[in-house]
């Protein structure tokens, strides 16, 4: 244990040493997560990388590669698992991407800057199928720096101790390495958080994008659907309604519970092949018929097999804009009375919900980050102490969401003055620091919510990898990529996660250490670190190594309190 509270303190160190500009031949360095690696990022000194994780946690990091004066051809690359003793992580536990750009003409921020911003990622092996895609070899232009990014999954029987690798680099004339040495600690990460999570699918965006029809048949949205949800487990979230929809309908298409639970069941019991073990749905969101004998059947169904827990009726969205206050009453007081153990969910605020007298009728109350800790009135400051009635009230809970609010709906209104350099709303966008997706999950912390809405994660699917602009930001509402053969090689389709999703799970990873140091006795201490990594919801920094030295204090508190 001293060792490694030692490895942890020298960590911190390394973290604040500034790295040394490098020019002239190619280089290769070890990058933090944290970093966007643009076409511009310069060269630097860093031959090598420290990491932490727990047991069953996932760390990330990435290879930047700079052409130097002349550039570099067929480029591929390689790290054969970490040796420790006696035990060794595995190449199969390490997933290795290139790193795509994506070209952004108009900024989603004042700040932010048009160019090429690296998101979509192409496997060396596939996480869905495991076919060799064609992440290698690639080329590094003359002056321009490329990145690969390295996932590694600490197995959750790894013994802890210092596991070191070598991460190596090849190209036309041209060898390099960075070394790895990735320390595990006596610590475990559940497999399904602790956090839940409500990311919502459009099962017609999903066949439009792998088929150009967005009626495609059901039999063909299962298996892509159930590649979703794999891989949407593997990062720590729940795709709420990634189900097949009936043709030209919102509804599912359902022919009877059986069949459901066939195809869905193992992903909401836990016994789906996912790499995290035993890695179930945290939520499941009602998509039968808005009547009373729909809503009835489906909370017996979800009661007889152990789902109705995490279920919920979506009653309205974001009241008077997605749907009228009406209809949000003749909805809620329907599943009520038609089933009263489902629970509602609506987005709007604790000052709405009184305001329209629904207290009695919303069970999860699900708020735009903005009007929990805002800045324009009447949500100015810390607003949480007007939510403790509400929670007061049996099964109640808080939810957060972030949305376009973060930055600016809509090109005809100012954006929001908080997002400053250096500071700003949590955001998804793609041309955003990387800070701004991870934010989100300590700000659910700090606000005490359970669970996190997110409204679309296929929007523009179909054209991903060539614009995502809606809603004024760039990737808003599309967290995926379609992996097609013409793209990425290989024979089978499969979906491929963005940098942005992989920064979400480091963010739910750190709202587990925060609530393992809280249920190990000092909550205190991590709302204290939390609330020092980002004082209010629109004061996200946009250091990344600021959320790395936190998780580490983080850590290094759990293991003393241990």
């Amino acid at each position: 244990m001293r060792i490694l509270a030692r490895s942890l303190g020298l960590l911190l160190l390394l973290l604040s040493l500034p790295a040394v500009a490098h020019e002239g031949r190619p280089q290769v360095w070890g990058e933090s997560a944290m970093v966007k690696v643009r076409p511009g990022t310069p060269p630097r000194v860093q031959p090598s990388l420290s990491l932490v994780a727990a047991r069953n946690e996932s760390v990330s990091f990435q290879v930047a590669i700079h052409g130097g004066e002349t550039g570099l051809r067929n480029v591929s690359a390689c790290l054969p698992g970490l040796k420790g003793t006696p035990e060794r992580i595995e190449e199969s536990d390490v997933t290795l991407y290139r790193e795509e750009f994506l070209d952004i003409t108009r900024p989603s921020t004042q700040d932010s800057e048009p160019g090429r911003w690296p998101d979509g990622l192409v496997p060396d092996v596939d996480e869905s199928v495991g076919e060799k895609r064609a992440a290698f070899p690639f080329e590094v232009p003359a002056g321009e720096t490329r990145a690969i990014w390295v996932d590694i999954r600490v197995p959750p029987d790894m013994a802890p101790g210092n596991y070191h690798g070598v991460f190596q680099v090849k190209g036309t004339g041209f060898r390099a390495k960075v070394k790895v040495k990735l320390t595990v600690v006596d610590a475990v990460l559940p497999s399904t958080p602790s956090l839940r999570t409500a990311f919502l699918v459009w099962a017609p965006h999903v066949c439009r994008a792998f088929t150009g029809d967005p009626l495609c048949p059901v039999d063909t949205q299962v298996p892509l659907l159930q590649r979703f949800h794999r891989l949407a487990l593997d990062h720590r979230i729940t795709l709420a309604t990634g189900f097949p929809r009936a043709p030209g309908q919102a509804t599912w298409d359902l022919p009877d519970y059986d069949t459901f639970d066939s195809r869905w069941g193992p992903f909401l019991e836990g016994t789906a092949d996912t790499r995290l073990p035993g890695a179930r749905m945290t939520s499941l969101q009602y998509l039968g018929p808005g009547t009373a004998e729909g809503l009835a059947e489906f909370e017996a169904e979800a009661r007889a097999r152990d789902w109705l827990s995490r279920s919920f009726d979506y009653v309205g969205d974001e009241p008077p804009y997605g749907t009228t206050w009406e209809a949000v009453r003749a909805r809620a007081s329907l599943t009520r009375e038609a089933a009263p153990d489902l629970r509602t969910l609506l987005t709007t605020n604790i000052t709405e919900l009184e305001r329209h007298e629904l207290l009695e009728l919303i069970d999860i109350l699900v708020v735009l980050v903005n009007h929990i800790d805002g800045t324009e009135p009447p949500y100015v400051g810390d607003q949480r102490p007007k939510y403790d009635d509400f929670l007061a009230l049996p099964g109640r809970e808080l939810w957060l969401y972030q949305s376009c609010a973060s930055h600016g709906c809509s090109t005809d209104e100012p954006p929001p003055p908080e997002n400053q350099p250096g500071q700003g709303w949590p955001s998804y966008m793609v041309d955003r620091p990387a800070t701004k997706a991870r934010g989100m999950q300590w700000l659910d912390f700090l606000e005490g919510a359970r669970g996190e809405l997110y409204y679309q994660t296929v929007g523009l699917l179909y054209t991903a990898w060539t614009t995502q602009f809606r809603f004024n930001g760039n990737g808003d509402g599309t967290l995926f990529y379609p992996g097609l053969p013409s793209i990425i090689g290989g024979s089978t389709p499969v979906l491929l996660p963005s940098i942005r999703i992989k920064l979400i799970r480091l963010g739910v990873q750190d709202y587990e250490w925060l609530k393992l140091v809280s249920d190990a006795g000092d909550p205190e201490f991590a709302r204290q670190v939390a609330r020092e990594l980002i004082p209010a919801a629109w004061k996200v920094p946009d250091d990344g190594e600021a959320f790395e030295r936190a998780r580490l204090r983080l850590i290094r508190r759990y293991l003393e309190l241990r």
